[in-house]
């Protein structure tokens, strides 16, 4: 008896808008959210286990808790928007459109239909002149779309978008999957922020 295909797993449309503040230096980009049910706040980075709102915390406070509502077991939205505009740090995603192929959120088994526009994201970011992808698939992608070389890991590397020069720069995962102390990956993401020039404001 000929087997039937399962039906292929449903479309899924990024969930948020881009977060381009005007005078933004940095744009930082992911694969693609979360499912909503792993969420604790309506924002990039929401599920309460992925540890980027700890590290920025720690990175500009000195404190991994700064972000966090530990009693709610929530992050502070309010103040991560704030923090965010003033220190220029954008934040969208390098899919916009996807395919879950298992139920979760792992990049592994994420199907890329349609890739955000870079080029129009910095284009609305015009004193940006860095990206840093914080995943393997967003690395992966970025270095595709405009045929650059993989940076090592916690280094960067050269490319241009429309004669312009920019650095690509790849960071650890802050997903707890990723085998990596949480104060390590704080300090690879300090550095970064200190040859940007971004740390002191």
């Amino acid at each position: 008896m000929k087997e039937v295909p399962s039906d292929p797993a449903p479309v899924e449309r990024h969930p948020l808008q881009p977060f381009l503040p005007p005078d933004g230096r940095l744009l930082m980009l992911g694969s693609f959210p979360p499912q909503k049910k792993r969420w604790c706040i309506d924002f990039y980075y929401p599920n309460f286990t992925n540890d980027m709102w700890r590290v920025m915390g720690l990175v500009f406070h000195g404190d991994p808790l700064h972000f966090v509502d530990k009693a709610a077991r929530r992050y502070r939205k309010d103040e991560i928007v704030s923090f965010l505009g003033n220190v220029g740090l954008g934040l969208y995603d390098t899919a916009c459109v996807v395919r879950r192929l298992k139920d979760n959120a792992s990049d592994a088994f994420l199907e890329v239909v349609e890739q955000t526009d870079i080029e129009a994201l910095l284009a609305q970011m015009p004193s940006c002149r860095a990206i840093v992808t914080t995943g393997q698939k967003a690395t992966d992608t970025i270095c595709a779309h405009f045929g650059i070389d993989t940076p090592p890991m916690c280094g960067s590397v050269p490319f241009s978008v429309a004669g312009e020069a920019f650095r690509l720069y790849r960071m650890p995962s802050t997903s707890r999957a990723y085998p990596l102390p949480l104060a390590r990956k704080a300090e690879a993401y300090a550095a970064m922020f200190a040859e940007l020039g971004m740390l002191s404001l």
